[in-house]
This record gives C-alpha cells, structure tokens and sequence, in this order.
C-alpha cells in the first residue's frame, strides 16, 4: 500500500476516533445535565389537586372567556386554565423567566434576563416574605392560579419542557416582583452601563399609555365616562389578554391581564374602574462606586474599603438539541444593591420596590374594591411602584395619580445624574409617605387624562398641580407630547362631551401645530435645496394637513421622515435632511413615488390578513409598525386593549372593548385568531358581557377545566 494512502487512513481513523469521542463527551454532558435536574412529578397529583376547584368558563361569540365560580379560588383557578388554553407557550416562558431558568429551553439569548433574575435577588425576597408580607387570601389566590396551569400542563405533556411543573404561588408573585422596573427605565440603565460601545440612536417601541375620564359635569348626558388604552406590544410576556371573572366572594372584573397574572391589572368592575399608564419618576437610583485598584472585588465607602457580597449564579444554558450546559458567574452586592461592571466601571442599582412583594396584594384589593374609599386604601398600600392611574367610578367620581413608590432622597441627591456611591449619606432607605404622590381628585374642569406626559398637565386651566408642592428628588416629569397636546385640543375644548364624541376622539389622527412633528415639517420646508427631488418632497409636505389616516398621500412622506429622526423625549436621531432622504429613497424603491397612501405604507398582520391601518406613532390612535423587506410597516405595538368604560346619570354600567387580535393568542387554527383584528381597523368596538344576564346567548363554548370542548 502506498504511502500516501496509509497516511490517510491513519487520519481517518483519527478523526473517527476523535468523533467518537467527541460523541461520548456530549453522551455523558448530556447524562449529567439530566441527572442534576429535578425528577418529573407525578401529574396525576395536579388532577387531583383539580378537583378542588370549581370553575365555570364561558366563551362568547369573540372567545373571550368569562370566568366564574363559588370562591375567588376557583376563579383564579380557571382563569388559568383559560388562559393556558390560549397561550401556554407564553405562560410557561413568563415562569421560567422568572425562575432564572429560561436559558435551559430557549438558550443562550435568555441568560441575560436568568442573570438578571439572580442580580435582583427575586427569590431571596419571595422566599424570605412571601409568607409574612402576603395575606392567606393572596396566597391562595396565587397558588389557585398556579395550580390552573399545573391542570392544562397535566393534560398536554407533549407542550410542557421538564422542569416547569410544578407551578406555585411563588413563581406567580414572583413575575411581579421582576417586571416591575422596567416598566419605569430598568432597561435603559442596564443597557448604559453595560454597554461596551452605545447602540445607534433610534427610536424605541413604546412604553406608554393614554387613559382619560369624564366626569358628569363635561358630559352632555350627565354620564361618567373611563378610557383605558395601554400601549403595549401585541405579543409576548406583557400584551393583554381580555377576560371577564365573577366569583361568589365579590370578585367581578373585566379588563386586561398579563400571561401569569391571576389579577385584572386594569379594566372595571361593577363600581368603579382606572386605566394604567407608564410613567418615569426618578425611581432607580445608580451609584458610581470606586474599586480598589489593588483588589477589584472591593469598593470605596465613608474612606475605607469594604468587600463586595459574592454570589454564584448557575445558568442553564441550552446549547444544541439535549445539549445543555451550566455556566457560573459572579453576582456582586454593595450596601447600595446589585452592582454591575461596565466599560465605565462599576455601578450600584437601587430602586423602588427592591425586595419588596407584595404587589399582588394592591391588585387584589382595588380589583375588589367597592367604592373611591376603599380603592384609595388599596393604592395606599403604595407596593406598585409606578405606573399612572386614571380613575372613574359610578358616583361620577374621577381622579388622576401620578402613582410612585419615591425614595426619600437626601436633598443634595442630584437624581438626573449618577449618584457618588463612596459616600453611606448618600444612600436612601426609606420612601416618601404615600400622601406625598401627586394627585387630582374631581377638578372642576370635569375631565383627567394622562399620555405618558407631565402631571402638571392633567386637568383643565386652574386644577393643574403645582411643581412647588413637590421635592426635586421625586423627578417628576415635565414633557408633553402630541397625544398629550390633542387631549387638550380635543377632549379639552369640549365643554359638553357626548359618547359619540369620547369615542371619536379616541381615534384622533392628527398631529397638533404645537407639536414635534410640526416643528420637523417647518424645518423640512426650510430646506435650502436646489435638489428636485427635495423640492418636490417639500411640496408634498407642504399639502399635508398632519393627518395618519389610511387615504392620505402627503402622510408616508411626512411620517417615515418623522421616524428616523424624532424620538419621544430625547434629541433628534438626525438632520431633517437625512431623514427625509432616507424616507425618500425608501418609496421610492418599494412604492414608485413619494406619495403613496399611508394605508398601503401602514399594515397590520395576522394569520391571513394584510390590512391597511389609519394612525401612527403618538396620534392618540397609536400603531406602532416595523419596517419589513418591502418597505411596508407591521403593526407590532401600540393600541391593544382598548375599552370605553360609562356609568350612565343613574349608575348603571356598560363598556365595550376591542382587542388587536383575539382571545387565541397563539392558535392560528383558532376562529379567534384575529377575529378582531376587522373591527380594530375599523376602529370599532364589541360590548363587554360583564353579566350573566348579558352574556346570555352569546356563549359559544360552556365547560370546566379539564372538559373536552369545542373552540
């Protein structure tokens, strides 16, 4: 045999050697990984605890589900069933995330937050008060919920990774106690610190809202009128999810939920009703600490160097197929919190709500409060620790809170900059008295609203808050934005408000003269160009009249310019120019001219439907789109849930409501796939069945958990 030729088998039979070794090394990776997970429960456990509960669920004509049962339990119970029906696959996302152990199903791309579950010490807090600083009822409220999920993951194994179940209380709290900073700027601080090189400027999707109340006084029948309209994204661990519940304890809500959320976060009850918006306080507090340059697992505090808290965080990480691997890194704690290393150095957190969880306890109690009274001592329990609400009840009260959790920061505390974090003075431990967060109650104007702008603009002339009344450190907010500049134009200038026209205003296209986007439309026309393709963009920007409606020529010119280079409360991502360059080039390659209509730019998608959708970013009918190939936008944010909530002069309720999609979240075979998603472009509305009287003869579906029916 030549030479040559033996060489080769020697290499061939090397490198299956090395294959087979290869092979073996993930075998035993494999074998080892499994062995150190926990055993798989004996599912016939979650059928039996089942059978404890008794839960009704109703499906109307849209399959929305309409909860009820003898005790709250049972409620919480098979909204979860329900919900689970609809959209396991994010329930079960939501309850790993939120264990640190999202990483070992969807890998490496979810270690980050797994970390982060780690750094902000969810599971010390909940394990450590769970007991003490929940009440029996919650408890059982939340454990009920859990155990809805355990029912639907018992009876679909094929859907349920090893590890989920089984679902407790504690990983329901827990969802509460790690989303909530980020709903007031977590995110953006992160990114900050660590980011080795700053992302591009660009627009972000929104974190916003626009929830509005009438009074009788500004009605013109005498009615009390509620606008709850979150802006959300349409999928994912936080879009809405519309159900209606009644319990034979006085639990009877309708509104919008969260997947892991046994609580109905905004909506009505038969009482009284509010509306969430997103605010930003100075809520998150960051210190700049100083290392030892001789020892970096210490910092500098009062002169003297004091050794960081060490931890480990064991990550799961899944790798290809059953391969999984568990990584280790470090979690550092200073006196001030969780620290983080970045390009910058190192840097403390500290934020309302650290360590605190007892949110589920506020929701249970304002879901079931029964008048204003009883709603206040809710939302002074003061465990949300943002998030604006916007109130109306039945005895025609109505009311703005700029809701916080504010820390007591000492006054020298500059709270728009990085905090010196060498100095124990520095640090605050305590929160200013529920009594202290601003507030409106019944102003004679006769109307509150809120668009993620000021609160010193929440009301008509002579109700307003006055910045004096309140401390620097709270970092109250001072912007205004287009939404929030057409509730005054709209809402505002009108003295008697019928329904027809709350509704109508609700869909308001139109951008105000004192808004950013006039601003840019005046310096796009300032252009000094001898540029014919810029002279006539300017002429189409000149014909425009700031309207987002699906027929207008003058809009994808004026809004695709608009979204690369404005950005809600921040500077300009680019010159005017740039951007109306960009937007040029863009209809240009994808529609043939500059001038299409908006409705042919502007889509929503879902299952089969492509349609075209009025509205646009901050019209107070908001959509949110994101560019695709073609040069068109898909809806992906924006308008979700939306409800129009009214007592009439007498007290009595009606509401009606309107989902981007549907109740079957991800079952596209599902007739309630996007069964909304006509009457959401229309800008229409369905009635909310609150009661049995109502919901009679529009069930489509009658059973309980666990029974066989059809969608």
């Amino acid at each position: 045999m030549p030479r040559s030729t033996t060489r080769w088998a020697r290499l061939a039979r090397g490198l299956g050697y090395l294959l087979i070794a290869v092979l073996a090394l993930a075998a035993a990776a494999v074998a080892w990984d499994r062995m150190h997970l926990p055993p798989e429960p004996d599912r016939q456990i979650f059928l039996d605890v089942a059978k404890t509960y008794h839960a009704r669920i109703q499906r109307d004509e849209f399959g929305v589900p309409h909860i009820s049962g003898p005790r709250d339990v049972d409620v919480a119970y098979g909204l979860a069933y329900a919900h689970a029906e609809d959209d396991f696959g994010t329930m079960e996302d939501v309850v790993l995330a939120m264990r640190g152990t999202l990483a070992g199903t969807k890998g490496r791309g979810a270690a980050t937050t797994d970390y982060l579950v780690n750094l902000f010490g969810v599971w010390e807090a909940i394990n450590a008060r769970y007991e003490t600083d929940l009440p029996a009822d919650v408890r059982a409220v939340l454990q009920a919920y859990a155990d809805g999920v355990n029912h639907y993951a018992a009876l679909h194994p094929d859907v349920v990774p090893r590890g989920l179940l089984p679902v407790t209380g504690k990983d329901i709290a827990a969802g509460f106690a790690f989303k909530s900073p980020f709903f007031f700027g977590m995110e953006d601080q992160l990114k900050r610190i660590t980011a080795a090189v700053p992302e591009p400027a660009k627009e972000k999707a929104p974190s916003g809202s626009n929830g509005l109340a009438v009074a009788p006084s500004r009605s013109s029948d005498g009615a009390t009128r509620l606008l709850v309209n979150s802006h959300q994204p349409y999928t994912g661990a936080v879009a809405w999810y519309e159900a209606v519940l009644q319990s034979g304890e006085g639990w009877h809500v309708a509104g919008g939920f969260f997947p892991g959320s046994p609580f109905m976060l905004h909506g009505h009850n038969e009482h009284l009703g509010w509306a969430h918006t997103v605010n930003k306080p100075k809520l998150i507090s960051v210190y700049k600490l100083t290392l030892n340059p001789a020892n970096d697992k210490q910092y500098l505090l009062d002169g003297q160097w004091k050794d960081f808290e060490i931890t480990d965080a064991a990550l799961r990480v899944k790798l290809l197929g059953p391969l999984a691997w568990t990584f280790h890194q470090p979690v550092l704690h200073s006196v001030h919190g969780p620290v983080l290393k970045g390009p910058g150095g190192a840097y403390a957190l500290r934020w309302a709500g650290m360590g605190e969880i007892n949110q589920p306890l506020q929701y249970f109690r304002e879901n079931k409060a029964r008048n204003l009274e009883e709603w206040k001592a809710a939302v002074a329990i003061n465990a949300v620790p943002s998030l604006n609400y916007i109130y109306a009840d039945e005895r025609g009260h109505i009311g703005f809170v700029y809701n916080g959790k504010y820390p007591d920061q000492p006054a020298e505390v500059d709270v728009n900059h990085d905090i010196p974090g060498d100095r124990a003075a520095l640090i605050w431990h305590a929160y200013l008295p529920a009594s202290r967060v601003p507030q409106i109650w019944d102003p004679k104007s006769g109307f509150v609203f809120n668009s993620n702008n000021t609160p010193f603009r929440a009301t008509g002339p002579g109700d307003q808050l006055d910045p004096k009344n309140f401390v620097p450190t709270m970092g109250l907010e001072t912007q205004m934005n287009n939404r929030a500049l057409r509730v005054e134009e709209t809402y505002g200038a009108d003295a008697s408000i019928s329904e027809e026209a709350f509704r109508g205003y609700k869909y308001d296209l139109r951008y105000s003269d004192r808004s950013e986007m006039a601003t840019l439309i005046h310096d796009l026309l300032a252009i000094d160009s001898q540029d014919a393709d810029i002279k006539s963009a300017q002429d189409i920007l000149r014909r425009w009249n700031r309207s987002a409606d699906q027929a207008n020529r003058e809009a994808p010119l004026a809004l695709l310019t608009s979204y690369k280079v404005l950005q809600y409360n921040g500077p300009r991502l680019m010159t005017p120019e740039a951007g109306l360059r960009l937007a040029m080039a863009s209809l240009k390659e994808h529609f043939g001219r500059l001038d299409p209509m908006w409705g042919e730019v502007n889509r929503i998608h879902r299952g089969q439907l492509d349609l075209g959708i009025d509205g646009a970013r901050d019209t107070y009918r908001s959509v949110w789109g994101e560019a695709g190939p073609d040069g068109r936008l898909s809806a992906n944010a924006g308008d979700t849930l939306i409800m129009f909530v009214q007592w009439d002069k007498d007290g009595h309720l009606s509401s009606r409501s309107v989902h981007q999609f549907g109740s079957a979240t991800l079952n596209a075979s599902s007739p309630h796939y996007g069964d909304q998603t006509p009457l959401f472009v229309a800008m229409k509305t369905k009635p909310v069945l609150f009661t049995q009287a109502q919901l009679a003869g529009h069930v489509e579906a009658d059973y309980v958990p666990g029974q066989v029916h059809k969608p």
